[in-house]
């Protein structure tokens, strides 16, 4: 791939969740840095594009501080002279259907030397009556390429249609498809209903065939997940695929896996902060750079220098020889001894870190026949030492599985995701009242909950109600003809065209 004319260079990141504990006095920056870090990289290596897979923000409405240093950091890497090298090719008011409908670096007003494309996550995806997302913003401000964005509306399956951005770079061509998140039970009966998610394929052109082109896809949803129904399936995606970008998931899987059977390679880039201390996120951070030639592609990846270290430890007190069931002082020593061991461990000198940090120190403790001590208490002593000194230890059981119908195993401790407890309150409020909704489907009354909830959507319910009623509206027009409406009939009618 020595040939630069041919060769396209792509940076890709995920998962940035930009304003994580922005309130935090020790962490508060660690998710800015790394997204500097992403963007000094990409004009380090003078890649033609930045590719993002969602969740650039870590809240749905994030803080003007959030918005500010996001908008900086982007103009200050994004914003210049250099030229850009690649063209896109496909119809632009399709990829990119906001009130301009163009990619950035061809704004006259603007000079984008450095382009970023990005899908949104399940943080930073639209709502509201208007559907709109921060990566809206940040698109109208000219900083960004905002695709990947499907306007579903409604509660049935429905159906959507995944266009191509279209890219050229001398001789390679790049087919780029982007699936914003959608509610992963949603999107799974849609792929397995026919039709509804249609992959538009690229036109034939003067000197190309369909066959020439790369085709690169790039997701945001539940990868592996202990309820299928909960989780894309792999083998749900089309086989014409080359290359896979899978946002969401937070371990960094970053070497690209081929699938099965299938014919293309998933590569999971995971975040670049840790948000959830678990296992997978002690793993080094990385992104990736991918050269592309022709059909060829060749990975490279890049660490992350500037990621806080995390030490992770998973510790069963019964099967810890030195420790007492009947004696709290044995397991407090043990477990100042593991947390000494891991911060002593975080601040050895490595090839990927580029100065001292406090460290993250997590210890899962299985503390079956052991009473727990208070997580906030055995911090203290730790202030200074670890950036995260109130939640170092983290209490949990041997976990008790079932099995289900199919004969799996289920972990009964995993915890269920914000929107799965919404939806089991609301069913379970519905079926113990013995009601039936009429009008509101169930499940448009959970994304509103959620939505207002977990993202401060005050607009949510509102939205909901109008959709339903938009629609309703539209049904009963159509059939107008097809019965005569009495008073007594109206409601039943309308429970009838909310179910179609």
């Amino acid at each position: 791939m020595e040939d630069d004319k041919d060769t396209l260079r792509i940076l890709v990141a995920t998962d940035c969740h930009l304003g994580y504990m922005e309130k935090d006095e020790i962490r508060r920056f660690d998710s800015f840095e790394a997204f500097e870090e992403i963007c000094s990289l990409a004009k380090q290596k003078e890649v033609d594009f930045v590719l993002l897979g969602g969740d650039l923000f870590h809240e749905n409405k994030p803080s003007r501080s959030t918005l500010v240093k996001t908008i900086e950091i982007l103009r200050r890497y994004c914003l210049n002279d250099l030229p850009v090298k690649f063209q896109v090719v496909s119809d632009q008011t399709v990829n990119f259907p906001n009130r301009f409908g163009h990619v950035n670096y061809e704004d006259p007003h603007f000079n984008v030397g450095l382009p970023v494309f990005t899908i949104h996550g399940n943080h930073d995806d639209p709502a509201g009556v208007d559907n709109l997302s921060a990566i809206d913003i940040l698109s109208a401000c000219n900083l960004v390429n905002y695709f990947g964005k499907m306007d579903l509306g409604g509660s049935g399956v429905g159906q959507i249609a995944v266009h191509p951005v279209l890219v050229k770079k001398g001789t390679t061509t790049v087919a780029l498809y982007g699936l914003g998140n959608i509610r992963d039970e949603r999107l799974n009966r849609m792929f397995q209903t026919p039709h509804s998610v249609q992959w538009m394929r690229p036109e034939s052109q003067e000197g190309l065939s369909v066959s020439d082109w790369f085709n690169i896809l790039v997701l945001h949803q539940n990868r592996i997940k202990t309820n299928p129904k909960s989780a894309i399936n792999e083998h749900f995606l089309p086989r014409f695929l080359d290359f896979v970008v899978w946002g969401h998931e937070h371990e960094c899987l970053i070497d690209p896996q081929e699938v099965p059977g299938m014919g293309f390679h998933i590569t999971q880039p995971g975040s670049s902060v840790a948000t959830s201390l678990i296992d997978g996120e002690a793993k080094p951070k990385h992104v990736l750079l991918l050269e592309i030639k022709g059909n060829q592609y060749r990975p490279n990846k890049i660490p992350l220098m500037t990621v806080r270290p995390f030490e992770y430890a998973e510790v069963v007190l019964k099967d810890e020889a030195d420790v007492d069931p009947n004696d709290q002082a044995s397991v407090l020593e043990h477990l100042d001894k593991i947390v000494r061991n891991l911060i002593e461990k975080s601040s050895q000198p490595t090839a990927s870190r580029s100065e001292a940090k406090l460290p993250l120190v997590r210890i899962k403790v299985d503390y079956s026949g052991f009473s727990t001590i208070n997580p906030q208490r055995f911090g203290q002593k730790y202030v200074g030492k670890v950036a995260n000194p109130q939640d170092i230890l983290i209490f949990s059981k041997a976990a008790k599985k079932r099995q289900t119908t199919t004969g799996e195993n289920i972990d009964e401790s995993e915890k269920l995701r914000p929107e799965e407890l919404n939806q089991q309150t609301i069913e379970a409020l519905v079926a113990e009242n013995n009601l039936k909704m009429e009008i509101l489907p169930v499940d448009d009354l959970d994304i509103a909950l959620h939505d207002f909830v977990s993202k401060d959507d005050k607009t949510a319910f509102y939205a909901c109600l109008q959709r339903n009623l938009d629609e309703t509206r539209k049904k009963l027009n159509s059939e107008a003809e097809k019965f005569k409406i009495e008073e007594e009939d109206i409601i039943v009618k309308v429970g009838e065209c909310m179910q179609v």
